[in-house]
C-alpha cells in the first residue's frame, strides 16, 4: 500500500476526505447531511482509495485549515469506514448501495463502461425519450460497437438526428457531461438496477410453480426446443433440495433406491438435520448406519460438489415424478395425502 506522505502531491478532493476521517465518524455524517449527492459520490471515492496517510501530512493539513490540530497516527480509507459514515448520515440503504456500488465496481470502470454493459434493446429503448443531443453525447462516449448497436435500433428519423448532433459536436463540456451522467445514473441506472434486482429465472420458477402439470410441461417442452438453458435454471430453480422433505414415505424409498449412492453422502453433508433424518428414516437400519459412517469419514466436503450431488438427486426425482412413480407435493392443502 503507497503511504501518502507528500501535502503537496494532493488534490482537493483527497484533503478534505483526509481532513473528514480525521474529524471521525459523528462529525463527519454530519457534514454529510448538508451535501449533495454528487458531493457524497465524489468524497466517499476519494475516501475508499485513499489508503494510508502520513501522520505529518494530516498535521499540515489541519494546520491549513486553522485548527491547530495534529494527529499522532496515521489514518486509513477504506470501503468498510466509507460505508459507516453513509450510514451514519442517515442515508437510506438504497442511496448506500448506490453509492457503494460505484466504489465496489472494477477499477477505472465509470458510467459510459457500465452503458456499454447494458443490453443495446434496453438502452435504445430508454435514449428515443430524451433530446437527440443528450444521445448524441451518450453515443460519443460509450464504446464504438455497442454505439452502432443502438443507433441500429432507433427510429430512422432519430438515430439520423443523434449522427448530425455527432458530426457537429465539438468538445463536451464537462457541466454538459456531469449532467447527462446524473440524468443516466437518476433517470436510467437506478431504476435498472431494480428491475434487475429479482433474477429474471426466478421470477419464471415461482410462475411455473403456480401452473397445473399439464401447462407446466406444455410451456417446459416449449422452452426446452429454444432456449433449454433457461428451462433448465427454471426447472433446478422450481423444485429444491430441501423440496424432497415434501415427499411421503413410499416417494422417499423409490428415489433412494433410484439414486447414485455414491451421491447421497456429500448431497446429506449440506443439508438440514431434518432432511437428513427423513432420508436415514426411509433407509433399513443397516443402510442408514453405513450411510451415516460414509459421510463421517468424508470429511469437509465443497460446497460446489455438495451442490452438484443435490442437483443430481433433485433431477432423479424429477424424472420420477415425469414417469408418475412418485409425488412431489407442492405443499398446497388440496395436495394433503388422507390415511
Amino acid at each position: 500500500m503507497r503511504i501518502r506522505d507528500d501535502y503537496r502531491t494532493l488534490s482537493g478532493p483527497e484533503k478534505a476526505a483526509i481532513f473528514m476521517l480525521a474529524l471521525g465518524e459523528e462529525y463527519t455524517a454530519k457534514i454529510f447531511s448538508h451535501m449533495d449527492d454528487e458531493e457524497i459520490l465524489e468524497l466517499s471515492q476519494t475516501m475508499a482509495g485513499l489508503g494510508k496517510i502520513d501522520a505529518a501530512v494530516v498535521e499540515r493539513l489541519f494546520v491549513d485549515f486553522v485548527e491547530q490540530m495534529s494527529s499522532a497516527n496515521a489514518l486509513i480509507g477504506t470501503q468498510e469506514s466509507t460505508e459507516r459514515m453513509l450510514a451514519r448520515a442517515g442515508m437510506s440503504p438504497e442511496k448506500i448501495e448506490q453509492i457503494m456500488e460505484e466504489i465496489r465496481g472494477p477499477a477505472g470502470r465509470n458510467m459510459w463502461e457500465k452503458l456499454t454493459n447494458v443490453n443495446e434493446e434496453i438502452l435504445a429503448n430508454f435514449l428515443q425519450k430524451e433530446y437527440p443531443q443528450t444521445v448524441a453525447v451518450v453515443m460519443s462516449k460509450i464504446s464504438t460497437d455497442h454505439a452502432a448497436r443502438v443507433l441500429a435500433l432507433l427510429p430512422d428519423n432519430f438515430a439520423l438526428e443523434v449522427i448530425h448532433r455527432m458530426l457537429r459536436m465539438e468538445a463536451v463540456q464537462r457541466d454538459v457531461l456531469d449532467d447527462v451522467e446524473k440524468t443516466l445514473r437518476t433517470e436510467f441506472m437506478s431504476n435498472l438496477a431494480r428491475t434487475q434486482r429479482q433474477d429474471s429465472h426466478e421470477v419464471m420458477a415461482s410462475i411455473f410453480n403456480n401452473f397445473d402439470r399439464s401447462a407446466e410441461q406444455s410451456f417446459m417442452d416449449m422452452l426446452e426446443k429454444t432456449v433449454p438453458e433457461s428451462a433448465e435454471k427454471i426447472r433446478s430453480l422450481m423444485f429444491t433440495f430441501e423440496d424432497l422433505q415434501r415427499l411421503d414415505p413410499g416417494s422417499m424409498q423409490t428415489l433412494i433406491r433410484a439414486c447414485d449412492k455414491e451421491k447421497l453422502p456429500p448431497a446429506l453433508k449440506g443439508s438440514t438435520e431434518t432432511l437428513r433424518d427423513l432420508f436415514f428414516s426411509n433407509m433399513s437400519e443397516r443402510a442408514a448406519k453405513i450411510m451415516k459412517e460414509d459421510m463421517a469419514a468424508m470429511g469437509p466436503v465443497r460446497l460446489k460438489d455438495v451442490e452438484e450431488a443435490q442437483q443430481y438427486i433433485v433431477g432423479v426425482a424429477k424424472e420420477l415424478e415425469a414417469r408418475g412413480e412418485i409425488t412431489i407435493s407442492s405443499g398446497a392443502e388440496e395436495d394433503e395425502l388422507i390415511y
